[in-house]
């Protein structure tokens, strides 16, 4: 079955939406910078927290899916609390980005976005896994939630084929969460020398 529009443009429009936040970051600071140091701290904190278990989720998950997506219905590991562990573990990660800019307006429209794209995209992924594994998927949609995830369902086996090569590949992408706030860093050392000033303020 060939793929949506959506599906086929899904990581460049998330690549846009991460390239887009920024440069808003970078042109604009912290509204809570000097009115609540306690609380940029916190966010952060809770930032590099999420990042790292947004990055950690998504190395669980491609451990179980790298070089068997197209092969079988991956049904196991992360893939057993949630259907689409891959976009739960994404959504903590950005949303950490967003919270390491010191802003609340950033994560907001991480989620924004988020909400506005993603469920049509898990809708068509959906369709097209019914055509492809029939009653097997009906049967996995029957006892498996959608997005957040059931962790009493945990199923992991003993042992389980991985794909090296591929596996080594996803892990580049799984890590993107930690750069992106490696780069946030960066571009605040721009602010405080002054290379760049920024022009507005996000709170």
């Amino acid at each position: 079955m060939a793929q949506s529009a959506l599906q086929r443009c899904r990581t460049s429009l998330t690549r846009i939406l991460g390239v887009l936040i920024l440069v808003a970051f970078t042109l604009s600071k912290s509204g809570w910078e000097d009115k609540a140091d306690l609380l940029t701290s916190i966010l952060f904190l809770a930032g590099c927290i999420l990042a790292a278990v947004g990055s950690m989720g998504r190395l669980w998950c491609s451990l179980y899916i790298s070089g068997h997506k197209t092969e079988k219905l991956v049904t196991t590991g992360p893939y057993s609390i949630t259907r689409n562990p891959l976009y739960f573990f994404s959504l903590i990660g950005a949303f950490g980005v967003g919270l390491a800019s010191e802003t609340l307006v950033i994560p907001a429209v991480v989620l924004l976005g988020f909400a506005i794209y993603y469920p049509r995209v898990i809708k068509a992924e959906e369709k097209r896994l019914l055509k492809i594994h029939a009653e097997q998927f009906d049967n996995y949609v029957a006892r498996t939630p959608r997005f957040f995830p059931k962790w009493s369902l945990l199923i992991e086996p003993k042992n389980y084929v991985v794909h090296p090569a591929r596996f080594r590949k996803d892990i580049l992408s799984a890590l993107w969460f930690i750069w992106l706030i490696g780069v946030l860093e960066i571009i605040e050392g721009i602010h405080e020398a002054g290379i760049v000033v920024p022009i507005f303020t996000l709170y």
